[in-house]
């Protein structure tokens, strides 16, 4: 079982280092130390693991270490900044798990690009030597680009001539709609498997700068003062520890304080279910301050974003997550109010960043989401955005006399800081931006909402009674379960994210389908495919026909 906690004093990969308000990321790989058996991690290559250290390292440099302003991404080793993706590692795994492993890299570095967007933490790779693959894709996710100028240390994206596949975390999106190289030199830089070097890496874009090597750790470093000059992060603070997650693991599932994810009898669902806070929740900065990692919000977003790894790496025949809350709507208010109120306060702020970057996780697993709203449902304000992430919501209608029927409360969350990948909050996302509709909604803040009211205003897709409930959410589980997985995904990545597109939508969007369907191509991982082939001296074989 593959989990996804760690900490600096167990990385076997990544070396964090703090110097005042830089930090510097070192990535020094332990060739023996792959995930799983059967590989080396020779020239800094990665694996599944070493981006679990990469994230947990940018984990902590968000709460441990507030004053922390930029950080420099560099290589321990000696003319190799990183090769990319392990290939041995690539031609020897499941699809499922090429896919998956792509999918968390991607979120990984998309989460860079949101700490420097929403947090004031600037990125600055420091190319120290060769950065080839997932290597250069690293580098683009981060602000600015030092490569090293020493006649032979080249960036390249060679996954299209040495492979047969495509950069796999998003790099051609980022050449063109984040570097903004033009077309034509992007389709020579991705041809060319020995890629490009000094002052031609920088006319075109690829890079930002090119340093000799004598001065090469100067300038890095002096360019990464000048980047903490400009950021908000405070320049005084004291840290909040992340402890680790309590979770319990059985044949049920997993298990936490507020979120519960149980595998279903029919090996086909799950259900996740997240508690609201108690009513004695802090809500003044302090106390926020003084519960630290055991904040409701914090401990919640913690807790969702280990169950969905955990879901999508360990139980990949789950195809269907029923998503349900439980507690006191007003509890879910009051720390929607404590968010909102303190939300310039630098750990107020990454808690909302922490949220933001676990719904979004959500939203783009593969798998489909239904919400069920029910009797002793809290789905309010920051909780609704769960449901709103469905891809349907089942609200039960049922009158006071019957049982205790549940409602639908907004708040001032569901219209700011929770943003979507494409950079819309879901509930304009859900009605198309339309400015008529969201006035109405934004006049329904705070207000209870029974099922009869929440579906006039499109706030939920069915109501069904207490008489019908449980057998139109058997229907509904068996009948997605009847569906091909392959066009499931498809779907729901379509209509998940529509309207305007950002880079992010495009690298999800474009990976799950072309890397998708490349990674099943006889041409990249047929027996005389070019990624199976890749080191055996052998020329792959390709079916030329295009499709």
């Amino acid at each position: 079982m593959i989990t996804f906690d760690t900490n600096p004093e167990k990385y076997r990969h990544w070396q964090l280092r703090i110097d005042g308000a830089i930090a510097t990321l070192i990535l020094n790989v332990d060739e023996d130390a792959g995930l799983v058996p059967g590989y080396q991690l020779k020239l800094n290559s990665y694996d599944l693991g070493v981006d679990i250290e990469l994230n947990d390292a940018l984990q902590r440099i968000r709460f441990e270490h507030p004053t922390v302003r930029s950080v420099i991404v560099t290589s321990g080793l000696e003319k190799m900044f990183c090769a990319g993706a392990n290939i041995y590692m690539l031609g020897t795994s499941s699809h499922g798990w090429k896919v998956n492993f792509c999918k968390f890299t991607n979120e990984t570095r998309n989460s860079i690009e949101d700490s420097s967007h929403h947090s004031g933490i600037k990125f600055l790779a420091a190319c120290n030597g060769t950065t080839a693959g997932g290597g250069y894709e690293l580098a683009l996710a981060c602000d600015e680009i030092f490569l090293i100028d020493d006649r032979s240390s080249a960036v390249s994206l060679p996954e299209v001539p040495l492979l047969g596949v495509l950069p796999g975390t998003g790099g051609l999106t980022r050449l063109t709609d984040k570097r903004k190289v033009r077309h034509d030199l992007a389709d020579v830089f991705c041809t060319n498997p020995d890629g490009v070097r000094g002052q031609r890496a920088k006319d075109w874009k690829l890079v930002d700068d090119i340093v000799p090597r004598n001065a090469f750790d100067e300038k890095v470093r002096a360019r990464a003062e000048e980047l903490a000059e400009n950021s908000f992060r405070p320049t005084t603070a004291e840290g909040i520890a992340l402890t680790p997650l309590d979770r319990k693991i059985d044949d049920g599932g997993y298990h936490y304080r507020y979120v519960d994810a149980t595998l279903g009898g029919d090996g086909n669902s799950a259900t996740i279910t997240v508690k609201a806070p108690d009513a004695d929740i802090a809500t003044t900065v302090q106390d926020i301050h003084r519960a630290g990692a055991d904040w409701w919000p914090l401990a919640m977003a913690r807790e969702l974003d280990d169950a969905i790894l955990m879901l999508r790496t360990n139980n990949e025949e789950i195809g269907t997550f029923l998503l349900k809350t439980a507690g006191d709507s007003a509890n879910v208010l009051k720390a929607d109010t404590a968010l909102v109120a303190n939300q310039n306060d630098w750990f107020v702020r990454e808690v909302i960043g922490m949220m933001r970057r676990t719904l979004g996780r959500l939203e783009v697993s593969s798998r489909s989401l239904f919400a069920l709203v029910e009797e002793g449902s809290c789905f309010a304000g920051s909780l609704y955005e769960i449901a709103l992430a469905a891809d349907r919501i089942y609200m039960l209608d049922i009158s006071e006399e019957d049982g205790n029927p549940p409602h639908i409360v907004l708040s001032d969350m569901n219209f700011g800081s929770l943003e979507m990948v494409n950079g819309l909050t879901r509930i304009a996302s859900r009605f198309h931006e339309d400015a008529a509709i969201l006035q109405v909604l934004r006049q329904q803040v705070g207000i209870e909402m029974d099922a009869i009211e929440a579906e006039e205003k499109g706030l939920v897709t069915f109501i069904p009674d207490d008489i019908d409930w449980e057998e139109e959410i058997r229907l509904l589980v068996e009948e997605r379960a009847s569906l091909s997985p392959d066009a499931l995904t498809g779907l729901e990545a379509n209509l998940r994210f529509g309207g305007v597109e950002t880079a992010s939508t495009k690298i999800f969007g474009r990976l799950s389908a072309w890397q998708n369907w490349i990674f099943n191509r006889p041409n990249a991982v047929g027996e005389k495919g070019a990624l199976k082939l890749f080191g055996s001296g052998t020329k792959a074989e390709f079916d030329r026909r295009r499709v």
